[in-house]
């Protein structure tokens, strides 16, 4: 099972919060490389923060809908995702809020035949690996400027002599 960040991760950070499915942007070769999962026979799992629900800044309906337009992208590729969770509370008012491993956890007891020891999370921050790292996970960065998704995903899959 791949565990995947969303914003920074599978499609560029914006000011704000992305509203309207328009306002993702996706980045380039993320399709492709879900779908590398995906052919892989890898379970792709999104985690995600999004307290604007809590805030009042973002509906559930804008949120479906952003999340919709991700899907879209990625089955431009034949690409899908298995999951999606959402953690839509503040700061300190859950369990499942990155850095905390409740979405991990969530997603887990969902998938009973999944081996944390073989689970990996993409991430661009330390809010996204540090609650995968505790649970036994590996974990792998993505960074625009020197290791896309793409990229670590190629990474992921090459097999090891």
């Amino acid at each position: 099972m791949v565990f995947v960040d969303r914003d920074g991760t599978l499609n560029r950070h914006r000011p704000g919060y992305v509203t309207r499915g328009d306002d993702l942007d996706v980045l380039p070769g993320v399709p492709a490389a879900v779908r590398l999962l995906n052919d892989a026979g890898c379970r792709v799992v999104l985690v995600t923060n999004q307290r604007g629900l809590a805030t009042g800044a973002l509906t559930e309906a804008q949120l479906v809908e952003v999340h919709q337009r991700l899907v879209d992208d990625l089955a431009t590729a034949g690409a899908h995702l298995d999951a999606i969770q959402v953690c839509p509370h503040q700061v300190g008012e859950c369990g499942c809020r990155k850095p905390l491993p409740g979405l991990f956890e969530q997603a887990l007891r969902r998938a009973p035949w999944a081996r944390v020891g073989r689970c990996v999370m993409v991430g661009d921050q330390d809010t996204d690996l540090v609650p995968a790292q505790g649970l036994g996970m590996r974990t792998a960065r993505v960074d625009e400027a020197s290791a896309t998704f793409e990229e670590v995903v190629r990474a992921l899959l090459m097999p090891t002599i």
